[in-house]
C-alpha cells in the first residue's frame, strides 16, 4: 500500500526501533530509583532532554517528557493556569485548534474560564490586529498552534509571540506537526510552553514531550507528583524517550531538504491529477507560509469520503483531515473558518508526504486518481 497520511502518523525509523529495544533490554531501570540501574536509565533521560533542548532553542530544565502531543496540550495549559491564578481568567485561541486543545478549553470554560476564539484569513493565518485588539487586562494565556493538520498554513509565532509578551500573556503552542519540519525557537517567539510528539518525526507512538519556560511559574496538576519534577505521575518511558531522540537525530539534519523536495512532489501531485471533465482545487495554493508535506484539495462534485475509500480500495491510504476527529461524520472545521462553504469543506481531502514517499509512489497515485475520477464521472 502506498501511505500518503505522514500528517496522522508517520512509521518508525530502523534505527529508532534498534535503540527502543536496546534501551528496553539493557537500561530498563525505573529513572527515578537510586541504583545504578535506574541511574543508568537516568543518564539516558538526562541527555535526552537536553537534546529535544536544542532543537527547539530551549532550556534542558524546561523539558518534560510525556505521552504525546495530547497529554502535553492539557498539562501544559493547566499547569500554566494553575500558576497564574491571579493573572486572570480570560484565554486567547483560534478555531483551528487540535482537539486536545479545544476540548480542554471547553472544560475551562465550563469551570469560569472565558475563551476568545481569533479570527483567521482565508490562509488560515491568525488576524494579528482581532489578536491585539481582543487582549483584555484579565487575558492570562494564549494558545495558538505553529502548523495547522489539515491544510499546512503555519503562525507566524515571532509577531505573536511578540504582541503576548507585550502584555505578559503566558503564549503556549501547539508544536505537534512543526517539530522536525521546520525551524523552532522558544525564545526567539518568546513562547511559554510547546507540545511535540514523537510518532509525528519517525518515533514511537506514545512517547511526547512538553517544553514550559523555566521563568514562568506552573503548578502541578495532580499535587504531590514525583516524576518529570512533578510536571506528570507515572514512571517514565526511557526507551520509547531514547528512540524518540534517535529519530529526531536522523530528520532535523535534513528538515530544510526534506520541505524542498515536498514541495517538488506536491507540484508533481497537483498537476498531474487535473482532468478535463473534473475541477480539483488545492486549498489556498498562494499560501506562502505552509507546510509543504501537507497537502489539502477539493474535488468538485466528488465527497472526500468518497474519494478516500476509493483511494484505500486501490491501495492508497489518505485522509479526510486529522486523525482525531475522524468518525464524526462533519466539515473538516479549519475549511469552515477560513471561509470554505458547507459543500467544500465536505470534498477535502488530505494527502501528506514523508521520508519513504518516492516519485513512483506519485505517479501510481495520479493514475489511481485519474482511474477513480474518470470511472466516477463517467457514471453520471
Amino acid at each position: 500500500m502506498i501511505y500518503l497520511d505522514y500528517a496522522a502518523t508517520t512509521p518508525m525509523l530502523d534505527k529508532a526501533l534498534q535503540i527502543y529495544n536496546e534501551v528496553a533490554k539493557n537500561y530498563f531501570g525505573n529513572s527515578s530509583s537510586l541504583h545504578d540501574i535506574g541511574s543508568t536509565a537516568n543518564a539516558i533521560l538526562e541527555q535526552s532532554r537536553k537534546t529535544i533542548a536544542q532543537y527547539m532553542n530551549g532550556d534542558p530544565c524546561g523539558v518534560y517528557f510525556t505521552s504525546g502531543g495530547s497529554e502535553s496540550n492539557y498539562l501544559a495549559i493547566h499547569s500554566l493556569l494553575k500558576g497564574n491564578l491571579e493573572k486572570g481568567r480570560h484565554i486567547l485561541t483560534t478555531d483551528l485548534e487540535h482537539s486536545s486543545i479545544r476540548n480542554t478549553l471547553l472544560d475551562l470554560n465550563a469551570e469560569g474560564y472565558e475563551v476568545t476564539s481569533i479570527p483567521v484569513d482565508h490562509f488560515g493565518r491568525v488576524d494579528l490586529d482581532a489578536l491585539e485588539a481582543a487582549i483584555r487586562p484579565d487575558t492570562v494565556l494564549a494558545t495558538i498552534h505553529h502548523g495547522n493538520s489539515e491544510i499546512g498554513t503555519v503562525q507566524d509565532l515571532i509577531t505573536i509571540g511578540e504582541i503576548l509578551n507585550n502584555h505578559d500573556i503566558l503564549f503556549h503552542s501547539d508544536c505537534v506537526q512543526t517539530f522536525g519540519k521546520i525551524e523552532i525557537d522558544v525564545q526567539q517567539a518568546k513562547l511559554d510552553s510547546i507540545s511535540i510528539s514523537s510518532h509525528k518525526i519517525y518515533g514511537p507512538k506514545g512517547v511526547g514531550a512538553c517544553y514550559i519556560n523555566p521563568k514562568r511559574s506552573w503548578k502541578s496538576v495532580i499535587s504531590n507528583t514525583t516524576h518529570e519534577r512533578g510536571f506528570r505521575p507515572g514512571t517514565v518511558n526511557v526507551p520509547g524517550i531514547a528512540a524518540f531522540i534517535t529519530a529526531a537525530e536522523e530528520i532535523f539534519p535534513i528538515m530544510k531538504d526534506e520541505q524542498i523536495r515536498f514541495s517538488k512532489l506536491r507540484k508533481k501531485l497537483i498537476a498531474g491529477i487535473q482532468g478535463e471533465e473534473w475541477t480539483i482545487t488545492e486549498v489556498e495554493p498562494s499560501n506562502p507560509i505552509r507546510l509543504e508535506n501537507i497537502i489539502g484539495i477539493c474535488v468538485a462534485g466528488v465527497e472526500g469520503q468518497y474519494m478516500m475509500l476509493e483511494c484505500n480500495r486501490h491501495g492508497i491510504a489518505i485522509s479526510t483531515g486529522s486523525a482525531c476527529s475522524v468518525g464524526l461524520q462533519k466539515p473538516a472545521k479549519t475549511l469552515l473558518s477560513i471561509g470554505k462553504s458547507k459543500e467544500e469543506a465536505k470534498q477535502y481531502i488530505r494527502l501528506s508526504v514523508g521520508k519513504f514517499t518516492t516519485d513512483d509512489e506519485i505517479d501510481e497515485t495520479i493514475d489511481v486518481f485519474q482511474k477513480i475520477l474518470t470511472n466516477h464521472f463517467h457514471k453520471k
